[in-house]
């Protein structure tokens, strides 16, 4: 099979897809391409890996039998474009990476770490011991924190938390699906006990993916019902949460800080219109809470898998749209049986929201 690879990250675990994948395939590494390359060289390709796809090369993707996205979500695929013909599949193994970068965040802004960090290198030597005015720093055992999304990162980052004395609880679209084994929240709701969570709630992380139910999703009044003593970590996507309401909200002490790995822009532009960099109780991250040796070793072993189970015809893991089986002749159309969801729980969407992070 020709098999396209674009994706910059993954592409340095190549010798991994290569050996875990099997011999005989032609390996494109198309990272570095421009996309009028890319929509003219996949009209004879069979598996395309990337995070993004334009519509153009999804409309010239004649061959194409499987787009296998690197990650979990999978909004930069055109999937009505595609043709009906053509599986999509996702990879995770995110969870664990993400669950510590909220722990490590979480610890920075409890005690003040990018503060006392900056006021150091000044020369300003600044402790409870020096200063009388200066607030203490806050332990976590005893906290809570509120987790908004309950998937293989939600999840984690409750095993997480529980581990270090902070109790757990959660709001997802499912409340009665199976948790992992250990994990003992206090409780977990359904979306409609999101108000109870927020006022309940030391830590609040958002998980949930990006779609019409949750963009705007925290708002001004979901920020007032925190209270001054909450942090708020958002590794979600950047508009789960109002940009200005937050901003706002930092300001004016509505609460205590937040941590911010995902924003309301991208390279080559500034991560948000307003000044977020100019706060001391924000934590800043360019969307690499996920970004470990071990996450991107497990996808690339993970779709290696699919790209073999795709050669022998066996059924694909973490399949988000199952490609049509053509019918044969004088036969209705049907999905073909060689396809199921492994761990992704998220039903395919009508249209393309975002699943960046499966409540």
């Amino acid at each position: 099979m020709r098999i396209m690879l674009n994706h910059r990250i993954l592409s340095r675990f190549t010798e991994r897809l290569r050996t875990e994948a099997g011999g005989g395939h032609d390996w494109l590494a198309a990272s570095e391409w421009a996309p009028e390359r890319i929509a003219a060289t996949i009209e004879d390709i069979d598996v395309y890996v990337g995070a993004q796809l334009t519509e153009d090369a999804a409309r010239r993707a004649r061959r194409l039998r499987l787009v296998h996205v690197v990650g979990a979500g999978y909004d930069g695929i055109p999937l009505d474009t595609l043709r009906p013909e053509v599986t999509v599949a996702n990879t995770h193994h995110h969870g664990r990476s993400i669950a510590e970068h909220v722990l490590m965040c979480v610890l920075m802004l409890s005690r003040r770490v990018l503060t006392a960090d900056q006021e150091l290198r000044a020369g300003r030597w600044r402790n409870v011991a020096v200063d009388s005015a200066l607030p203490f720093g806050n332990t976590l055992r005893g906290r809570r924190v509120g987790i908004i999304g309950f998937g293989e990162t939600g999840t984690e980052i409750g095993r997480l938390c529980q581990a270090v004395g902070l109790g757990v609880r959660a709001v997802r679209r499912d409340p009665s699906a199976r948790l992992p084994d250990g994990l003992r929240p206090d409780w977990v709701g359904g979306t409609d006990r999101l108000p109870q969570l927020l006022a309940e709630s030391d830590i609040v992380v958002v998980t949930v993916p990006l779609g019409p139910a949750t963009r705007g999703l925290i708002g001004p009044a979901e920020l007032a019902a925190m209270g001054r003593h909450c942090l708020l970590v958002n590794v979600a996507r950047g508009p789960v949460v109002q940009e200005e309401a937050l901003y706002e909200a930092l300001c004016a002490g509505t609460i205590a800080g937040a941590a911010l790995d995902v924003w309301w822009a991208g390279p080559p532009h500034a991560p948000s219109r307003l000044p977020f960099h100019t706060l001391p109780n924000v934590v800043m991250t360019p969307h690499n809470s996920g970004h470990t040796e071990e996450t991107f070793e497990a996808r690339a072993t993970e779709i290696a898998a699919n790209i073999v189970r795709l050669e022998q015809g066996s059924r694909l893991t973490n399949v988000v749209r199952a490609g049509r089986v053509p019918a044969a002749p004088g036969a209705p159309a049907g999905h073909g049986p060689r396809h199921h969801r492994g761990h992704d729980p998220a039903p395919p969407p009508a249209a393309a929201p975002s699943p960046v992070k499966e409540p």
